[in-house]
């Protein structure tokens, strides 16, 4: 049994990155879909930003895409995996992203790509990360959303349940978007913002995608995994069920991914803040042009007796 902290195995985390720090740029295409989705969201923002971090950095690719908004001065590279953090530029930092050895208010912008999805405390994760920042510093990141391989995730299902009358947890359970300005909110950030955009990537087989997946490092690293190897009739059951139901005309395969994007503002004075209740001045149903109902009454079609 877990206790509720640790969802993911970290060591067997840490194993899969260090194994596709060979392979990550065959399957960089949720890479470079987050990092564009980041710099797209950075560069309207009228601020400078003489220190940064990139969290989890990967291969460098948000990092690369953020300095080009000509927004950061200097850009600290932060990844655990140690192959891939040799070949980031410096200044460059080795950390586990679960423990930040980062002082308190020293960080004007937090930058993260797909990695935090990964934490098994989040709340605590983005909370020293709030921290980390001076008062009005900015936290942005890329998360994979709870719609992410939900073709996947069925089809194993539906195969173990089949052919072993049961089923072991082989697709993580990644954050809902319902739940992640909460999250922002939990951990103390002001101006909270979140959305979202789906990539529907097409594959000829569905085992490409699992190919893709390992070459990534997401292969599987949930504490409850089964620790056995998956038996070959339950994998050629499953592919076998994805094919069938996840195929266009054209007999290419969809797979789906979610990125959440999260924005929020580490508190200061000079930010805005919401009005005390009673203190608007126009009344919200004189902006609408509508009529104003007493909490009595039920809105619509009730005629008003004038």
């Amino acid at each position: 049994m877990t206790d509720g902290l640790t969802l993911f195995d970290r060591a067997a985390l840490a194993r899969n990155r260090a194994r596709a720090a060979e392979t990550l740029a065959e399957a960089d295409f949720l890479l470079a879909e987050a990092a564009d989705g980041l710099a797209a969201r950075l560069l309207p923002i009228a601020r400078e930003f003489p220190l940064a971090l990139d969290l989890g950095a990967h291969d460098g690719r948000l990092g690369r895409a953020a300095l080009a908004t000509g927004k950061i001065g200097t850009l600290i590279s932060a990844e655990r995996c140690r192959p891939l953090l040799s070949r980031l530029p410096a200044p460059r930092l080795a950390l586990d992203e679960e423990a930040l050895p980062i002082r308190d208010e020293s960080l004007d912008l937090v930058l993260s790509s797909l990695t935090l999805q990964w934490v098994n405390d989040l709340p605590g994760t983005l909370i020293q990360i709030r921290r980390a920042l001076r008062p009005d510093g900015l936290f942005m990141a890329a998360i994979i959303g709870g719609e992410s391989l939900k073709e996947l995730r069925e089809a194993f299902i539906a195969a173990e349940t089949e052919i072993l009358g049961g089923i072991s947890p082989r697709v993580a359970p990644f954050v809902e978007i319902r739940d992640a300005g909460a999250l922002l909110q939990r951990a103390g950030f002001a101006l909270p913002v979140v959305d979202a955009d789906t990539l529907t990537v097409r594959y000829g087989q569905p085992f490409a995608l699992l190919r893709d997946l390992k070459r990534m490092g997401w292969s599987n690293a949930l504490t409850e995994r089964a620790r056995a190897p998956l038996r070959r009739d339950v994998l050629v059951r499953a592919m076998e069920l994805y094919a069938e139901r996840n195929a266009d005309p054209d007999g290419r395969l969809r797979a789906t991914f979610e990125f959440i994007y999260l924005l929020g503002w580490a508190p200061d004075e000079s930010q805005q803040k919401p009005l005390m209740p009673g203190s608007a001045r126009m009344r919200l149903a004189d902006a609408l042009g509508t009529r104003e109902h007493s909490a009595g009454e039920r809105a619509g079609n009730r005629a008003d007796p004038d």
